[in-house]
């Protein structure tokens, strides 16, 4: 949401295009926040949790937002690799369903939240905490892939790959962030 409120200024400061990555960031912010609420709705959070959420997006938006401003290139890495972060703390949890360590959500009978079934267009029969856990593991895959992808691109003149108008996609050539978790190298995406 920051880089993406940042861009936007920029953009209309410079009364220039963006070629395309305000899309793509808001959709990550967009979709980060269903995470949220998703888990947010299992647990119906109390008054110290939503004052802890409050405090920390305080902090983070403020750091993200003058990291943005000093280097955006860097900012995306750390995006990265906090990505990466989820990826293995999301496959653990897979693990430890798989294992039983975590007997509430391992339970077939656990109820997801509709929120989640409606966002993620969850299939009946398919309405386990694993299956959330997929879905939302495969979302931070593809947000990895995307941040290490836009730190490797010239900030102020590279297209964004993964807009859905993207020039290179009319020749077959459009990266899917998912399958490159280092992200795709500038060479890549503009040669």
């Amino acid at each position: 949401m920051v880089a993406g409120m940042l861009r936007h200024l920029s953009s209309l400061r410079r009364l220039k295009r963006d070629n395309g990555w305000i899309e793509t960031l808001l959709e990550e912010s967009y979709n980060e926040r269903m995470h949220l609420l998703t888990f947010m709705k299992m647990c119906e959070p109390g008054w110290f949790m939503k004052t802890v959420i409050l405090g920390a997006q305080g902090v983070f938006f403020n750091a993200v937002f003058i990291s943005y401003l000093i280097s955006p290139k860097i900012t995306h890495r750390f995006v990265g690799y906090l990505e990466e972060e989820a990826v293995h703390t999301y496959t653990r949890c897979i693990k430890e369903i798989e294992e039983g360590s975590l007997p509430k959500w391992s339970d077939p009978n656990f109820q997801i939240p509709d929120l989640a079934v409606s966002y993620w267009q969850m299939p009946e029969g398919k309405r386990t905490m694993m299956d959330l856990i997929y879905y939302i593991r495969a979302d931070e895959a593809v947000h990895r892939g995307v941040n290490h992808t836009l730190s490797n691109l010239n900030q102020n003149e590279d297209p964004n790959p993964f807009v859905s108008d993207y020039k290179a996609a009319a020749s077959g050539h459009k990266p899917n962030p998912a399958l490159k978790p280092t992200g795709y190298e500038r060479a890549d995406v503009i040669g």
